[in-house]
């Protein structure tokens, strides 16, 4: 298996245009996230929070491939998704690589879609703007990133932002 390693978070941008400072908080969790598993073995990444919770950092890197996926291409660009995997099933190494590849591929939408475009497919059918989309995610980063933190504490006492 190919560890995760070499990560570089990018700093926020504190001023700039609303898509700039956004996409950069976004990425900065994103990047943390990937920075809680740095150096980590599947077996670790795998390993769970406690006793009866499910939730590892493998688990969080498929939810937040979901979330990607949902939140940017079936919100944000009005696909129709296909594919996914079942929980704890899929290999470390595909369930890193779809993830990388819904982040570039959000950012690729938010790149190309007006912050102020509503869709119509959001949650429970509500409209949403990819603005929102962008909000949304950060704070779902930022929760998760909380959960990754007491994850990896659990499993080698690291600690850190």
């Amino acid at each position: 298996m190919a560890a995760i390693k070499d990560v570089q978070r990018p700093d926020y941008v504190y001023i700039g245009s609303e898509t700039e400072v956004l996409q950069r908080m976004l990425d900065h969790y994103r990047a943390t996230l990937l920075w809680k598993c740095e150096g980590l073995d599947e077996e670790q990444l795998r390993q769970g929070s406690v006793v009866p919770s499910e939730l590892s950092l493998f688990e969080l890197l498929r939810h937040l491939t979901d979330a990607e996926r949902y939140w940017f291409q079936v919100c944000v660009a009005r696909r129709e998704l296909t594919g996914g995997f079942e929980p704890g099933t899929a290999p470390v190494e595909d369930v890193l690589a779809h993830y990388l590849e819904a982040c570039e591929e959000s950012r690729q939408i938010t790149a190309t879609h007006p912050l102020d475009q509503v869709s119509f497919t959001g949650v429970y059918g509500q409209p949403v703007s990819h603005r929102f989309v962008l909000a949304h995610m950060i704070g779902e980063y930022a929760r998760h990133c909380g959960h990754a933190d007491l994850l990896r504490e659990s499993i080698d006492g690291a600690t850190g932002e």
